[in-house]
């Protein structure tokens, strides 16, 4: 996946949890930015079918009430860079403060991992063992 399509996933999943419209998110970038997005504009950043520069990625991330970092969050992929692939590790590695004396550091890598986590307890199965525990839990009783 290129960053530009990882960067437009992280943007449509924020936009959508902020219950915001592909308008509503052009507008609210005009404040930051020298005007709004068009509709079109922020359905291509989303798509993945533009670059960014960082004042934009600025905006979006005070607009989206999120960082820089989250923007760049690739899930379960490799990214693309012109001159070749980027392992899933490597790029999350870059994510991650590499300065000794960042007061951060162990924060973003437990939020990381924290996500990480949420996102394997999501999924279906695991709520079908869950669901499968609790009932074996009634069916054995008081006792068990």
């Amino acid at each position: 996946m290129r960053v530009e399509e990882a960067i437009g996933r992280q943007l449509a999943r924020l936009r959508a949890e902020r219950r915001m419209s592909l308008t509503e998110l052009g507008e609210a970038l005009g404040r930051y930015l020298d005007r709004p997005w068009s509709r079109q504009a922020v359905h291509q950043a989303e798509r993945g079918q533009r670059a960014f520069t960082a004042a934009e990625l600025t905006a979006l991330a005070l607009v989206l009430d999120t960082s820089v970092q989250v923007l760049f969050r690739a899930e379960d992929v490799g990214i693309e860079l012109p001159g070749g692939a980027v392992s899933r590790e490597d790029y999350r590695g870059i994510l991650l403060s590499r300065e000794p004396d960042m007061p951060l550091d162990g924060v973003e890598e437990l939020i990381i991992a924290l996500h990480d986590i949420g996102e394997v307890l999501s999924r279906p199965a695991l709520a079908r063992l869950a669901r499968i525990g609790r009932v074996a839990d009634q069916v054995a009783g008081p006792e068990h």
